[in-house]
């Protein structure tokens, strides 16, 4: 632990995370024709689309797209995204902003809940309100698993594995909670991130990493 402090200082006092990129968080993909695929992506910095320099470069433009890919119709989304933003914060000041009578919504967090320590215990309060307003909704709700932090290049070794292992705990809470609502599944990017995946930041995804994840999340969505 008293590496793992002066690690998390020292991260803290040398990086400097990318921010959300201005312009409008909503947005259309694919043809026009037909009733659209409302979708919603809710949650922290990665739902706000930190990391790239327009909103259709992140992940509910990128998720969009893909969509519109697959099922030939027109995608409306919306990103409701929080630089810092815990599920404590979501469950209270982003839920609110959210739409009715959506086809998709899916949430991005846990990052923060990671990173300010907070228990698998306030974790499960929190994740279990947000996906049972979530399912009252939309038809379908996807709890994206935390990232990786084992995998991060720009933490040191120590601090990587200390947050991985509270990261897989909180993953492990997100499984349970989505397996008692039947509107909700759990998913998560398996493997190791190509190296491309990563902002200039090395924290935040690329747009290529958007890409890839938005990607993986569209193919198990049943629209």
């Amino acid at each position: 632990m008293p590496t793992v402090a002066v690690q998390g200082i020292w991260v803290r006092s040398m990086f400097k995370l990318a921010e959300p990129p201005e312009g409008s968080t909503s947005g259309t993909a694919g043809d026009a024709s037909g009733r659209p695929v409302h979708v919603v992506v809710v949650g922290d910095s990665t739902a706000a689309g930190s990391g790239v320099d327009t909103q259709e470069d992140g992940f509910a433009g990128c998720l969009a797209r893909s969509l519109a890919a697959r099922t030939d119709r027109l995608v409306a989304w919306q990103a409701v995204g929080e630089f810092g933003a815990t599920a404590r914060r979501i469950r209270y000041k982003l839920l609110p902003r959210l739409n009715q009578d959506l086809d998709v919504a899916v949430l991005l967090a846990g990052g923060n809940d990671v990173l300010a320590r907070r228990t698998p215990e306030q974790w499960e309060g929190d994740l279990s309100a947000i996906v049972e307003d979530l399912g009252g909704r939309a038809e379908q709700v996807v709890v994206v698993g935390i990232p990786p932090f084992q995998l991060f290049p720009s933490l040191p070794v120590t601090l990587r594995r200390y947050l991985g292992e509270r990261a897989g705990a909180l993953n492990e809470v997100s499984r349970k909670v989505c397996a008692e609502q039947p509107r909700a599944s759990w998913v998560t990017l398996p493997g190791t991130p190509p190296a491309d995946f990563f902002a200039r930041d090395n924290f935040h995804p690329s747009a290529s990493g958007y890409r890839l994840w938005a990607g993986f999340v569209a193919d198990r969505l049943k629209v």
